[in-house]
């Protein structure tokens, strides 16, 4: 199930009030797990004003729900992770910084299938997703908090990590800075353009991807943000820009690292020079 898919489930329900919305996933038969981000915030902000159940899940798609506690959000039982493949899907509100930094130390940045890299750049990495959870707080003015999930996924030898927040969008953020009302895929590929800058510094030039974006490209793996109805993704160090057919409410970023990458990173001030002569 993917950004359309979802978006577009969210189109349809919108106006609901006051209503059972029933999820009938019968006809899902896989779900990545780091989606559940953008399904929880999705379906946070319709249960505020209705009562929302998940219906039919197939076995496969209920194991990864459960083990990764998205389930227990509904009333369902969370399973063990006896693999340690999850990244738990987690809600913060905009006031949990603290609590974000400790998550994505402790559950992201040092898990063992992340590539070798020195302490400089593993802290950098970390300070720049946790830049992606401020700019949401700073930028979105959502109400409904941040969301998060990740996943490994052996077969694949990736590393996926999604946040999501339920705020004003990347290409609304623009227009209210700037003045400068651009079609949505448009403004994110504005707004991820280092040195690129609201007025009011809403967002900071490129959303503080510079570095990870660097780490990526070196990685060949991969980073894709929705907003409204635009899609960026960057992948091998191309852009590809895509309009969804319905909106999300709010923005996504996703970021999938290649553990495969058998090379060892570092900051060029980590390197000793007497490790080069």
């Amino acid at each position: 199930m993917g950004f359309g898919t979802l978006a577009r489930f969210y189109a349809e329900m919108k106006d609901c009030v006051f209503e059972t919305i029933e999820v009938d996933m019968r006809e899902t038969f896989w779900f990545d797990a780091d989606m559940c981000a953008v399904l929880g915030a999705i379906l946070y902000k319709l249960s505020v004003y209705n009562q929302v159940v998940l219906t039919h899940m197939q076995s496969r798609v209920r194991r990864v729900f459960a083990k990764n506690g998205f389930l227990g959000h509904y009333g369902h039982e969370i399973i063990r992770d006896d693999w340690s493949t999850t990244i738990t899907y987690q809600r913060f509100d905009v006031e949990d910084g603290r609590y974000f930094f400790d998550f994505i130390n402790d559950r992201f940045i040092v898990r063992n299938e992340m590539p070798s890299m020195s302490d400089g750049l593993r802290g950098k990495i970390r300070e720049s997703i946790f830049e992606i959870f401020s700019n949401s707080v700073l930028h979105s003015k959502t109400e409904y908090g941040i969301f998060s999930c990740g996943q490994f996924y052996p077969n694949k030898q990736q590393l996926r990590f999604t946040i999501a927040d339920l705020g004003i969008g990347i290409r609304d953020c623009v227009y209210r800075g700037t003045g400068r009302l651009m079609d949505p895929e448009l403004a994110i590929r504005w707004a991820t353009q280092s040195g690129n800058t609201t007025k009011n510094g809403g967002i900071p030039g490129g959303l503080g991807l510079d570095l990870l974006r660097q780490f990526i490209d070196f990685n060949d793996g991969c980073i894709r943000i929705v907003s409204d109805a635009g899609y960026w993704c960057r992948s091998r160090k191309r852009v590809d820009l895509k309009r969804l057919s319905h909106a999300f409410p709010g923005t996504v970023v996703g970021i999938a690292i290649d553990t495969s990458d058998q090379q060892s990173y570092s900051l060029a001030k980590d390197i000793d020079i007497g490790d080069v002569l």
